[in-house]
């Protein structure tokens, strides 16, 4: 294969220094009309090619921006980063993709790869506290937005839904079709959006004196370890089971769904009312429809990408912190959809 020709190869063809190629490429001005055939001959002949990416390293800078999310086989984070990349795509950058999988010392590796890779910017969703990381990115020069994640303090913008009121309404909710023993599935409770939809739960639960609420540990927040919770549940028996659950997110919903009423046939929503979070489209056509919160996916991607401009744009920005109001979406799972779905399914 033969080697593409470098700057220093037209260089030492057209008989100049390296930086007047530069020049003659960057700031053609600056080169008298002799000088500049005689390098664009050199260059027609030996077929160089600009190599633009590593110009713009070179400069400090690239037209790609970094995303790191928890979860990228998460359809809620697969929504959102295709939101990104095509406001991206309108502001002619193109995203680099990583996925952290929960794990902090992943995370810290995209961090270090990105900064490597020169991008404009960085959306991270983080797995946990990463203040020291973006003080460290800011200081280099390079802007960060937290994306489905309130900044604690006005030093960084971000987006993100008010996870509280997303767990007051999927509580609220089930209590206010006569459910009384709820349960919520999630964990770990050190991912702060699972935290937050937990103690929204907590605060409709105590509204009402006869209602209880468990919290049901799950390992991960995917359809398999929904699945574990619902065994785990039905080994306890009829009398044991909560009459209302609310999951940290609707993975673990459909999870719970297909060990209860596919496997040990237990109906939905007669015996168990189920509600989900995040409102994928795996929801609605489950083998019950899902009822869930509805975060507001493209918004949360097109707005990250917005903030993100901004921040790189101006030399002192004003940094903001966009919140986005959750929305019940309400299906046959908890019931109250049989005026327009008709009957409950009955899975004998």
């Amino acid at each position: 294969m033969n080697r593409s020709a470098s700057i220093k190869d037209v260089a030492n063809q057209a008989g100049v220094a390296v930086g007047t190629v530069s020049n003659v490429l960057n700031y053609p001005d600056r080169v008298s009309q002799r000088t500049k055939e005689r390098v664009l001959q050199a260059i027609d002949e030996l077929g160089f090619v600009r190599n633009d990416a590593a110009r713009q390293l070179r400069a400090g800078h690239s037209r790609t921006i970094g995303l790191i999310v928890l979860d990228v086989g998460n359809p809620f984070f697969t929504s959102v980063v295709r939101a990104a990349e095509d406001a991206a795509a309108l502001q002619g950058s193109a995203v680099l993709l990583g996925d952290s999988g929960h794990d902090a010392s992943r995370e810290s590796n995209y961090i270090d790869l990105f900064q490597e890779q020169r991008v404009q910017g960085l959306l991270i969703s983080p797995v946990g506290d990463v203040t020291s990381r973006i003080d460290q990115l800011r200081e280099r020069g390079v802007p960060t937005v937290l994306v489905d994640r309130l900044a604690d303090e006005n030093k960084y913008s971000s987006v993100s839904v008010d996870d509280d009121a997303g767990g007051y309404l999927a509580a609220r909710h089930l209590l206010d079709i006569g459910r009384r023993r709820l349960a919520f599935v999630g964990g770990p409770a050190s991912i702060r959006q699972i935290a937050d939809r937990l103690q929204g739960a907590e605060r409709a639960v105590k509204e009402e004196h006869d209602a209880t609420l468990e919290v049901l540990d799950s390992d991960g927040q995917t359809v398999l370890a929904g699945r574990s919770v619902g065994n785990m549940l039905v080994e306890r028996g009829r009398g044991g089971l909560p009459d209302g659950i609310f999951c940290a997110n609707d993975l673990l919903a459909l999870g719970v769904m297909q060990s209860l009423a596919m496997t040990h046939r237990l109906r939905i929503p007669e015996d168990i009312a189920l509600i989900g979070y995040d409102d994928i489209d795996f929801a609605v056509s489950a083998v019950v429809p899902l009822s869930s919160i509805r975060q507001p996916t493209e918004a949360l991607g097109r707005t990250a990408i917005e903030l993100l401009v901004e921040e790189v744009e101006s030399d002192s920005p004003r940094h903001r912190a966009v919140i986005f109001t959750p929305e019940l979406v309400v299906r046959q799972s908890t019931g109250a959809a049989q005026s327009t779905a008709g009957a409950p399914a009955d899975i004998p």
